[in-house]
């Protein structure tokens, strides 16, 4: 099997050793490997681009969640399967999928599982695997430092969260879907996965699988109303009706006064936005489960 690991050597801190650790698994496995280190922001898409008409077997993204989405943007459309191999700081999606967090599972799941299509979120040509935020979680990626994330990794979004909550105020957001149903909210998560940040659950019903993306509306209008929800979301409180609506959707418009947008942890830019489901346009290596089964 001819493999493309694109790899990201500061991922979760130092991952270096983990990524020749990596190599040398798949290749006691019988795999040709062709690594390629990533240096800066868009070395991971650049590669995945130029990979994809090169007769490879396999593209595998190694590194964190962010590493995976330059991967998914540059190998986006593509008829060859993707894999990851987890090392980042949060690794949501690995947690939302089941791809092992130990090494030589996850490279034998690489080797050995069967690709099945999924469903990517689109919005302005940018294509996200986990979810896209709007409002508060997004003006919390706009503000984190990037550099102090790499020494302190999760606990730089918390640094930044409280920061961000003494400045940011709630802005009303109009979100439009493509059947015209109008609501207003003042937080929206787009998702594509029920996993949020972590292990925190905030849209149950979402799938990989299925050709549609779900969608999260924050009710709340005020900075109390706004850490009341975000609490109950880390501490695994359902949502009540009143603090947040939630439905499906293959395509919704979402305008507001320059609210922020980020998506798979990374700033995107403001409103106004279109988000589309595209299922189909990538095919992923996974474990299979019970949703997957039942989805496809």
């Amino acid at each position: 099997m001819k493999i493309m690991l694109i790899a990201n050597p500061v991922a979760g801190g130092r991952a270096r050793c983990k990524i020749d650790r990596v190599v040398t698994s798949l290749q006691a496995r019988g795999a040709a490997v062709k690594l390629v280190l990533t240096g800066a922001r868009g070395d991971a898409r650049k590669a995945a681009a130029d990979a994809r008409d090169a007769g490879f077997d396999r593209i595998v993204a190694a590194g964190g969640d962010g590493t995976l989405n330059e991967v998914i943007n540059g190998l986006t459309p593509s008829d060859t399967p993707l894999a990851f191999i987890p090392l980042g700081t949060t690794n949501v999606f690995a947690l939302e999928t089941g791809i092992p967090l130990d090494l030589e599972k996850a490279c034998a799941l690489v080797m050995d599982g069967e690709p099945r299509r999924v469903c990517l979120g689109q919005s302005d040509g940018e294509h996200f695997l986990l979810m896209a935020g709007i409002g508060f979680d997004a003006e919390v990626v706009r503000r984190v430092n990037l550099r102090l994330k790499r020494y302190v990794g999760k606990l730089a979004y918390l640094i930044s969260g409280l920061a961000s909550l003494l400045r940011y105020r709630p802005r009303p957001l109009e979100v439009t879907t493509e059947t015209g149903m109008r609501r207003q909210a003042y937080g929206v998560i787009v998702s594509n996965c029920r996993l949020y940040g972590g292990r925190f659950v905030v849209s149950p019903g979402a799938s990989l699988y299925a050709d549609a993306l779900h969608v999260c509306l924050l009710r709340s209008d005020s900075r109390l109303g706004m850490l009341r929800t975000v609490s109950k979301i880390a501490a695994g409180h359902p949502l009540l009706a009143e603090e947040v609506v939630q439905l499906k959707a293959r395509e919704i418009t979402v305008r507001g006064d320059r609210a922020p947008v980020q998506v798979d942890g990374d700033y995107l830019g403001e409103l106004p936005r279109v988000f589309r489901a595209r299922f189909g346009d990538l095919q992923m290596v996974l474990p299979v489960n019970e949703d997957a089964a039942h989805e496809c």
